[in-house]
């Protein structure tokens, strides 16, 4: 095996933390964040300390300038894997210090040459990406791994995971690699649908995709709201590059329920957590990629009405729920999500947007298949919605919802035509209203109730 160093570097500092020499030849790209926006020197002296065990063949400093720590030749400690590190040339990059660990252009532009010069220099005619962990050692597939795939970390953060597919491409021009066949148009709305519409018009959108494409008997509202928050307007990672608008896992009680899903499309990335005192964790998580939101929204439904918990139904008796609280409040119970506060988050939006307006179409399939329209109903919560304010001008409506929210966290701004009103509560209880007017004006918040 022969080997050679990059040409680019303008530093180098040999780390003691590597192996000599590395027992394959090199046909894969690790790319890490490196948590700090340093330059090359900080990076490989960090990297040079035996303290930390750790090193990269290359790092890139805040300003772009390329640093040798580890030659080619060799093998460095730098993703948790001997395997991966004796098959890959480790790269760290400068990055911010929180998530999503963005790199700057100049960080980001080196990459690119730096990777195009060592796919050339080894014989890698093109670089290849699925985000697919499973396709490991696969290198015909795919060449490129991440840090994540191999122990519980967010490296290399968000921020370059999602662009991988990007860096490939650009590496893949440089190298002259003929872009392949355009694929066919994808089936279905993707998020880019969504671009440059407000959170309300995103809402009101979402709303008729779930009208249109949901017969299952879960209400429209409850529906909407989950996708709502779980996407965060269809903005999240996961919504933006899988379709998956529900952070719905690829395991989900023993996937013994019909699904849409093809079985092997997956987007792996980090989730918040809650355990029952409400204290947030983070874990590393498959989810599922769809081909389209459509496919999210059915897929979804399908399984809170065929999940099993043992023998029953996890969320059974779900569709005799008369109005959207008792309805998400079930699956809440069903252990859908661990945020300890899903149902009022949920409900707030549903007010925010009145998104329960259709609540009275929602149609359902029998084992017959003939569809059963099921009567409106009328909500049994909430009636007395709490309002600590009503402004005109955005800078004084903010300053009273910052200091709502230290007692309500769950307070929002609702705009009814000029007027920005905060809400800090709704309840079908009158003097749980009263309660929540109550603790506000004992913090001399003028509260009333509507």
């Amino acid at each position: 095996m022969s080997f050679s160093n990059s040409s680019l570097v303008s530093y180098t500092k040999i780390s003691p933390n590597r192996t000599s020499p590395r027992n394959h030849v090199i046909d894969t790209i690790t790319i890490h964040c490196y948590v700090g926006q340093v330059n090359v020197e900080d990076m490989c002296a960090w990297l040079s300390n035996p303290a930390a065990k750790a090193s990269a063949n290359y790092v890139i400093g805040k300003d772009g300038r390329i640093g040798l720590n580890v030659e080619e030749k060799d093998r460095s400690w730098c993703s948790s894997n001997h395997d991966n590190d004796n098959h890959a040339i480790t790269i760290e990059c400068a990055s911010d210090k929180t998530a999503p660990y963005r790199v700057n252009s100049a960080v980001y532009a080196s990459l690119i040459r730096l990777v195009t010069d060592i796919c050339k220099r080894n014989n890698i005619k093109e670089l290849k990406w699925r985000a697919d962990k499973n396709l490991i050692g696969r290198v015909d597939l795919q060449n490129m791994t991440a840090h994540r795939w191999f122990a519980n970390k967010a490296c290399p953060g968000d921020y370059l995971y999602s662009r991988f597919n990007d860096i490939a491409s650009k590496v893949n021009a440089n190298l002259g690699v003929a872009p392949s066949t355009p694929a066919a148009q994808p089936k279905g709305t993707q998020a880019s649908a969504f671009k440059g519409l407000s959170e309300a018009q995103r809402a009101e959108k979402m709303l008729e995709m779930v009208r249109k494409n949901d017969d299952s008997g879960i209400l429209f509202s409850v529906t909407t709201a989950q996708m709502i928050l779980e996407s965060g307007y269809i903005s999240t990672d996961l919504a933006v590059n899988a379709n998956n608008c529900f952070g719905m896992k690829c395991y989900l009680s023993g996937n013994t329920w019909k699904t849409v899903w093809d079985g092997v499309s997956k987007y792996a990335k980090s989730t918040a957590e809650q355990d029952s005192g409400g204290n947030e964790y983070h874990v590393w998580a498959d989810f599922r990629k769809y081909p389209c939101i459509e496919d999210s929204i059915k897929d979804h439904s399908l399984y809170l009405l065929g999940a099993m918990d043992g023998a029953k139904l996890r969320y059974s008796g779900l569709l005799k729920c008369p109005d959207y609280k008792s309805q998400i409040t079930l699956i809440k119970n069903g252990h859908y999500a661990t945020d300890v506060n899903y149902v009022s988050k949920i409900c707030n939006i549903i007010e925010r947007y009145n998104l329960a307006r259709y609540d009275g179409e929602v149609t359902k399939r029998e084992e017959s298949g003939l569809p059963v329209v099921i009567p409106p109903v009328t909500p049994t919560s909430p009636t007395y919605i709490v309002q600590a304010g009503s402004f005109v001008v955005d800078e004084y409506s903010q300053a009273m919802l910052k200091k709502v929210k230290e007692l309500v966290p769950d307070a929002f701004i609702r705009v009814e035509g000029k007027n920005k009103c905060i809400q800090a509560g709704a309840f079908s209880l009158k003097r749980n209203a009263q309660a929540r007017v109550k603790l506000l004006k004992s913090h001399d918040i003028d509260a009333i109730i509507k």
